[in-house]
């Protein structure tokens, strides 16, 4: 080969050297992914709680399976089970404060509804019989297996209002609902079934307690209805933690949680206020004002987050704080 062969013409030369610029480049770059993570433990889990009817009773639990659509504990699924008018539309304890005194759970393929002076009620879970009802929760239309004419007169007649109620149940073949179309902050592709927006939702007993020393009577954490519940870290610590890592569950904050008139709710006795604790974290926990377009007047306590990755967790697992 002589030197005339080694030769290369300008713009043969500018392919090559783009092509060696565009080769570092995706080193470089594969490079910042490849950043090994770095895992902090930020706290540890006090408690694990599945609430299977929408404003229902919770469920404490020591271990939970935690998928994409929310908690899942044997036959208990998180937020699966819905109250609903005749014509669909969600009931919840914003409407009927006292079913946060009603209790569903289920064992051995049956489910079974208790509530103050009510005798316990037991029907099956599947009811492939049943019609299937269309339901609207908040803006968004969603299917659930009605629970049968037994069902609706017992929650009619515990609740005790002048209309009827029903039961419908969430089955895996029905669609479920996007996230974004109540909140443009998820992903599209995020989804949920009977929740207001988010599949888990995080809070850490020191933020309740900080609430609590503020009050002349203090609250629980019970009162905001959160899955995952944290002690050992300081109050709202939670706030920052971007992602996490609890047991084998991958978790991603999503945006804090805007609280309602339902924390008002007493979940002992079923008795709403429309004040407290409302009236004083609003006082000291409303947003920046640069996000009061997405948060508005609703004061913040605890984290609303996806599921990066599913897995398993525990009580006295510790949480670690995902950075990069």
């Amino acid at each position: 080969m002589g030197l005339k062969d080694l030769v290369v013409s300008p713009r043969a030369a500018l392919l090559i050297g783009g092509a060696g610029v565009a080769l570092l480049g995706l080193g470089l770059g594969y490079k910042r992914l490849r950043r090994p993570e770095k895992a902090e433990a930020v706290g540890v889990v006090s408690q694990l709680l599945v609430h299977p009817l929408k404003s229902g009773r919770a469920a404490a639990v020591a271990a939970a399976e935690c998928h994409k659509l929310g908690f899942r504990s044997g036959e208990l699924r998180d937020r699966h089970w819905l109250v609903v008018t005749e014509d669909g539309h969600m009931v919840t304890a914003r409407q009927e404060p006292r079913l946060v005194l009603v209790s569903l759970t289920c064992e051995g393929g049956r489910v079974s509804l208790n509530g103050p002076n009510m005798e316990e009620l037991s029907f099956p879970i599947k009811q492939p019989d049943n019609p299937i009802m269309d339901c609207r929760v908040f803006s968004s239309d969603i299917q659930g297996r009605d629970c049968g004419d037994d069902v609706s007169c017992w929650l009619t007649r515990y609740l005790g209002a002048d209309k009827t109620f029903r039961l419908v149940h969430f089955e895996p073949q029905m669609k479920a609902r996007r996230s974004r179309d109540s909140e443009p902050l998820f992903p599209p592709s995020e989804e949920v079934v009977y929740p207001d927006v988010a599949p888990v939702m995080l809070l850490s007993e020191a933020s309740v307690q900080d609430l609590s020393s503020k009050m002349d009577k203090g609250v629980t954490v019970e009162r905001f209805r959160p899955n995952i519940v944290i002690s050992d870290c300081e109050p709202f610590a939670e706030d920052s933690w971007e992602e996490i890592q609890i047991g084998s569950v991958r978790l991603q904050r999503v945006m804090s949680c805007g609280r309602c008139i339902l924390t008002t709710v007493d979940p002992e006795t079923g008795v709403i206020t429309r004040k407290e604790p409302l009236e004083t974290l609003k006082s000291y926990r409303l947003c920046k004002p640069s996000e009061k377009h997405i948060y508005k007047s609703a004061p913040l306590l605890g984290q609303l987050h996806t599921v990066k990755e599913t897995g398993v967790m525990h009580v006295g697992d510790v949480v670690y704080k995902i950075s990069r």
